[in-house]
């Protein structure tokens, strides 16, 4: 089962007087990673290297940021998809202390930095939504409003024309059952519509 993380952990670690500052935290594509490893090479100039790995939605990325190929950014991403993450950003800011660690203890050094952080990260199971969209008479519309809040599925987007046009998304494993009964309590006037957003 893959899981993601509830908040941002860090851990520090400290090798031959380099110091690596590691960060996981959730995240939810590549763009935002890309945002936030830039704000992060702001608030570290003296940094040597802001080396970063990502496993979201699909999207992977693994930055030696200046690192020999192959020592940082695939380590760390090795380590996430190791521990069945998805929806993570793992970056590790590293201040060179002056000794060369070699292409071994580079790859131990991202590998135990971000392995300690996930050891104190707050992991929860990644739970699969579904998308739904469906279009009710005005009439309808609070009906469905209350039912969509009961269920605990997320409101996404409700447009008004003609009639009234919901998306919204729950969890995978309720998604049959719910059509089923709004089916039945909106006899027969909610029309669902294909390919959601």
């Amino acid at each position: 089962m893959p899981f993601t993380l509830a908040s941002p952990a860090h851990y520090i670690l400290e090798i031959k007087k380099s110091r690596f500052i590691c960060c996981v935290e959730p995240m939810s594509d590549r763009s935002t990673a890309q945002t936030r490893v830039a704000t992060l090479k702001a608030e570290h100039p003296g940094a040597a290297h802001v080396c970063w790995a990502l496993l979201a939605g699909g999207q992977s990325a693994a930055v030696d940021d200046g690192e020999p190929s192959g020592t940082a950014g695939l380590p760390m991403l090795n380590v996430l998809r190791h521990q069945e993450l998805e929806g993570v950003l793992a970056t590790v800011v590293r201040y060179f202390g002056g000794v060369k660690l070699g292409a071994g203890g580079l790859v131990r050094a991202y590998t135990d930095a971000v392995a300690q952080a996930l050891l104190v990260a707050d992991k929860l199971p990644l739970q699969k939504r579904t998308t739904l969209r469906c279009t009710v008479p005005y009439a309808l519309e609070g009906l469905l409003r209350r039912q969509i809040s009961a269920a605990g599925a997320t409101q996404l987007k409700v447009e008004h024309s003609s009639r009234v046009l919901f998306s919204f998304s729950l969890l995978d494993h309720e998604t049959t059952t719910f059509i089923a009964y709004l089916n039945e309590a909106c006899h027969g006037q909610l029309v669902w519509l294909i390919n959601a957003d």
